[in-house]
């Protein structure tokens, strides 16, 4: 069993205000955990704690973008429910193979995943709000979703990126109607790994809720302007956060 985690008090007001600009972002174009992953390892939080907890409360967030996304009428649960199950478990396969399994590859290929989909939504004429003819299905994408399902569990950055990506791309949404589907199928992903982050001891979940809160305030906010604006919000907020995951995972290439 590992050993308790000491959490100073402070932290827990400093982080729930950060998860409010988090979830906001998140909400919109995915890639919160670009923003407190960073920050909550300079706090000297164990790295399996941080990644953990993190889970714990963008799952927090992403269910309240999931609830105001599927209010406004973007997508349906139930025909929507054998991609969410698919997408659950390619994660757990994923949470569970990175206990085994080195993400050094990954490191190297992701950032050229994610200036694929910056470019994808500078300069593709998909990226609006308008649905286009699907290339595939909702079978068709079974095998789409598992894989990014079990790349979220692996690794994880990027992944709500890659959820609204290949919506667009491959169902033909529109870029607010994939954005909403997509913290759906999120929150099955984030799901599956806090069972396994739980299960192996990896979650303070007092610090994650108190997070959570935050997350989900900001993520509320984000969805309602996401659902207002549409695509001229998302696409260029996409962009940003495709660009600065694509940094932050270089910058580590040669951090210490």
């Amino acid at each position: 069993m590992a050993d308790p985690v000491h959490i100073e008090l402070w932290l827990y007001p400093a982080l729930t205000l950060l998860t409010v600009f988090s979830g906001f972002v998140d909400a919109v174009a995915g890639g919160g955990g670009l923003i407190t992953v960073p920050v909550m390892l300079s706090t000297g939080l164990p790295p399996h704690a941080v990644l953990g907890t993190n889970k714990v409360q963008g799952i927090c967030g992403t269910l309240m973008a999931t609830f105001r996304y599927h209010r406004a009428g973007l997508f349906s649960f139930r025909a929507n429910a054998p991609t969410a199950a698919v997408v659950f478990l390619g994660a757990l396969a994923g949470s569970l193979a990175i206990q085994r399994l080195s993400a050094d590859v990954l490191k190297l290929v992701v950032p050229v995943l994610l200036i694929g989909v910056a470019l994808y939504t500078v300069f593709s004429p998909s990226m609006t709000d308008h649905d286009r003819k699907a290339h595939l299905n909702d079978r068709g994408f079974l095998p789409v979703g598992a894989g990014v399902g079990f790349y979220d569990g692996f690794f994880g950055p990027g992944a709500g990126q890659f959820f609204a990506t290949t919506l667009v791309a491959l169902r033909g949404m529109g870029l607010t109607r994939a954005t909403g589907l997509a913290k759906f199928l999120n929150a099955s992903s984030n799901l599956a790994s806090i069972i396994v982050f739980t299960i192996g001891g990896q979650a303070l979940w007092l610090l994650g809720l108190s997070m959570g809160v935050g997350a989900m305030t900001g993520a509320w906010i984000g969805s309602h302007f996401a659902t207002r604006f549409g695509a001229r919000m998302i696409r260029p907020l996409l962009v940003i956060v495709s660009i600065g995951l694509t940094m932050r995972l270089i910058w580590g290439w040669f951090a210490p």
